[in-house]
């Protein structure tokens, strides 16, 4: 029995390495390897990064607000100096994907080495769309980490529940994303009464990752934890900030999407007036049509 057991998960360990949701997202993360590789060869760190950025990537920038394309990109990556002069390398430690295999999420370390030898780190989320020149990035962001060892294993992939590897109807994937639309808005409305900790541990799946604050070594992993960290000095009964998408972008399988939005604090500035928006963009997965949406990375 012991041996038939093993044989059996041997057996289904293989079918999973094989299957297609598998080869789609090892697709995803040799991609991201790639373009990193590229980057240490490139001239400076905008050279690096840029050729991997969607025409349209949204990326956060000052002003309270996301670049709308690439140029916005670059221009904001061309005011860091270390942008300019610097070099950046990276390692994704984890893929995933969505069931039509044509959108995915990629996270994991940077080091952007200086003129002078020193090193920036960072963290960094990328969501992915396959489009006709392969895959690029249409959501972006990167955070400092405290410096720390960096994880070299991988993370097991987030595949989708279901594979269906083909285009979805555009009526199904505008249902689709108006459930996410709602789901995120339905998440900060409770967060109002529950406490943000509450609310980010009801809402978050057991894998999910966060990116921390700037002082954290490595990702938050799962979301007992995030809400451990989210939730830390603040009440249990209410939430400093509210949040709402301003954009979502749905995957054809309607299982994986992204919302893209400002948070915004419920109490005034100093100065009596609102405090302005902290752009955010969070990546949710769900396990089926009538299966809850839970955020998978942000």
């Amino acid at each position: 029995p012991a041996m038939v057991r093993s044989i059996a998960l041997f057996a289904f360990v293989t079918l999973q390495a094989s299957s297609p949701a598998h080869n789609a997202v090892e697709d995803l993360i040799a991609a991201d390897r790639a373009f990193a590789s590229a980057s240490a060869k490139a001239a400076n760190v905008i050279d690096g990064l840029s050729p991997m950025f969607a025409d349209d990537i949204a990326y956060p920038v000052p002003g309270s607000k996301f670049t709308t394309t690439k140029a916005e990109a670059v221009e904001f990556l061309r005011t860091n100096p270390d942008n300019v002069n610097g070099k950046a390398e990276w390692a994704p430690i984890r893929g995933g994907i969505s069931a039509d295999g044509r959108q995915g999420f990629t996270f994991g370390y940077m080091a952007v080495r200086k003129p002078d030898a020193s090193v920036v780190r960072l963290k960094c989320l990328a969501y992915w769309i396959k489009t006709p020149a392969g895959w690029r990035v249409a959501v972006y962001r990167r955070r400092p980490r405290a410096d720390g060892p960096t994880p070299g294993a991988m993370m097991e992939p987030s595949l989708p529940a279901k594979w269906t590897g083909a285009p979805g109807d555009a009526k199904a994937i505008e249902a689709a994303r108006k459930t996410l639309d709602d789901a995120e808005r339905a998440f900060s409305t409770e967060a109002q009464s529950i406490g943000l900790g509450a609310a980010f541990a009801k809402w978050g799946r057991a894998d999910a990752i966060n990116m921390g604050p700037p002082d954290a070594v490595q990702f938050i992993v799962g979301a007992p934890a995030i809400a451990k960290s989210v939730g830390t000095g603040t009440p249990t009964n209410s939430s400093p900030v509210v949040w709402a998408p301003d954009r979502v972008i749905m995957a054809a399988g309607g299982d994986l999407g992204v919302t893209i939005g400002m948070i915004r604090p419920n109490a005034p500035g100093a100065d009596g007036k609102p405090q302005p928006p902290i752009p955010f963009f969070t990546i949710w997965r769900r396990d089926g049509p009538n299966a809850p949406w839970r955020y998978i990375a942000e």
